[in-house]
């Protein structure tokens, strides 16, 4: 991993308030090279209807900015909102990427969701694969990804410059660390994968996939390794990974599961794509019954 003083990529943050996500755009102001982290696709659960109006937001802030984008950038296969990425790539371009620990994710979900044949568990619906240490640089700006497995595992890192784009590994320092109750989720690799994150500089900016407005706050998204080391309330310095695992396992034993994980991981393990149309053009989801979450 570089820890060499980086340069300063532009980060330019969208808030999807309907699921507390955040987007980025991240650009190398010389080349104007950059890559969008997260898009989410707008998504009414009570009536099945999707729409483009956060990611046009997006798309246009790109095209006043004439910015060429060369990465869609997954940093994971989200259970709590469907993402935008089709859509983005049809308007900016680019490449739609993931960690290659989408192969997992696919198979099981594959099982959970009783998905035909007709998907295919290999990772063909996105453009790339990346494995730890790939690059991905925009312009003269060094960008790398790093595997950050524990909330899935799927998740990566994105390092641009001096940017660290963490994903559901941490949230802002008050909102502590993500779930680690999904298939694939290790709590006690989550703990190692944030060590990994607090080796870097201190000075490392921070940017959360997620605010949920601790206390009532404003949404935040952006703070600091040193800050996190600080002052995170589940994984600062000084708590073991023994603690850290305890805490998180009863922590999720209480947790409802997210209320769009069966629209939003049928989609976003197809790169983002809704499920085939059946023979009437309609495409649907499907609902395993008495299979996610807890019994009642």
């Amino acid at each position: 991993m570089n820890t060499n003083t980086p340069v300063k990529p532009s980060v330019t943050p969208f808030f999807h308030a309907p699921t507390g996500t955040w987007t980025y755009v991240v650009a190398d102001p010389a080349s104007r090279a950059a890559a969008v982290i997260d898009p989410v696709l707008d998504y009414d659960w009570r009536s099945g209807r999707t729409g483009t109006k956060s990611a046009d937001a997006l798309a246009a802030h790109c095209a006043n900015e004439r910015l060429a984008v060369a990465w869609i950038l997954e940093t994971h296969a989200h259970a709590d909102h469907l993402s935008a990425a089709p859509h983005l790539k049809s308007r900016l371009g680019g490449r739609i990427a993931i960690g290659r620990g989408i192969l997992q994710v696919q198979a099981t979900f594959k099982r959970i969701f009783g998905l035909g044949a007709d998907f295919a568990a290999d990772g063909s619906q996105f453009d790339a694969l990346l494995a730890d240490g790939d690059r991905i640089d925009l312009g003269a700006i060094p960008g790398q990804v790093i595997a950050a497995p524990g909330h899935t595992s799927d998740s990566v890192a994105y390092l641009v410059g001096d940017a660290l784009f963490v994903g559901d590994t941490v949230f802002m320092p008050d909102g502590g660390s993500a779930r680690c109750d999904f298939p694939g989720g290790d709590a006690a690799e989550l703990y190692r994968t944030v060590q990994r994150l607090y080796a870097l500089p201190a000075e490392t900016r921070v940017f959360v996939c997620h605010d949920y407005s601790p206390g009532g706050r404003e949404p935040r998204c952006e703070t600091t390794v040193a800050a996190q080391r600080e002052g995170n309330i589940h994984v600062r310095d000084g708590v073991s990974e023994a603690s850290f695992v305890e805490m998180r396992r009863t922590r999720d034993a209480t947790l409802d599961v997210p209320n769009l994980i069966i629209p939003s991981v049928q989609a976003n393990i197809r790169a983002g794509r809704l499920p085939p149309p059946e023979a009437d053009g309609v495409s649907y989801f499907k609902v395993p019954l008495n299979v996610l979450g807890r019994p009642l």
